[in-house]
């Protein structure tokens, strides 16, 4: 099985991951990771900016590391932003039958009321050096481009309305 989870910015993708790992000891992609390897090493010249560049950029890869766990019945998590809105076009339905996937949302409403907690969770899993752009009205845009784009391919999109942890756990126990 392979779980691919994506989401807007600071939605919880990487603590959800984490909890994914616990409970099904599964190993876990962090895009972001393989993302700045390749920036790191100089194998692109393309900056953590570049989402848009970014993801062209990486979802051949990650696309074919997914093919060839399910090739080899291999379980593994896959979590990142990085994963285009029409990812299910580059899959037959051999591939997709072993595929769960997940995107997390926040309503508008959720990140007013909630703003304090998304910077205070945003380190709990990985370290952000410099989170100075996370504001209200990035988050919110960055939210409503990603239900849009995922609702516009037909994709489900979990919208963290009111309760966050409520919300993984469901996830979790789906």
């Amino acid at each position: 099985m392979i779980i691919l989870i994506t989401g807007a910015s600071h939605t919880g993708k990487t603590l959800l991951a984490q909890r994914m790992i616990e409970k099904y000891h599964y190993p876990c992609l962090s895009i972001d990771h393989l993302k700045m390897g390749l920036i790191r090493s100089g194998n692109t010249a393309l900056t953590p900016e570049e989402d848009s560049e970014l993801t062209d950029y990486l979802w051949p890869i990650v696309r074919e590391m997914i093919k060839t766990a399910i090739e080899n019945q291999q379980n593994l998590i896959v979590e990142g932003c990085y994963i285009p809105f029409d990812w299910r076009h580059d899959f037959d339905e051999l591939y997709l039958s072993s595929i769960r996937f997940i995107c997390l949302t926040m309503t508008d409403d959720y990140i007013d009321s909630h703003f304090d907690d998304i910077q205070k969770y945003a380190c709990v899993i990985e370290h952000r050096f410099d989170d100075s752009d996370c504001t209200v009205e990035k988050l919110k845009a960055d939210n409503k481009a990603y239900i849009e784009g995922f609702r516009n391919s037909g994709e489900t999109v979990t919208l963290i309305d009111t309760y966050y942890f409520l919300a993984v756990k469901e996830l979790l126990y789906k």
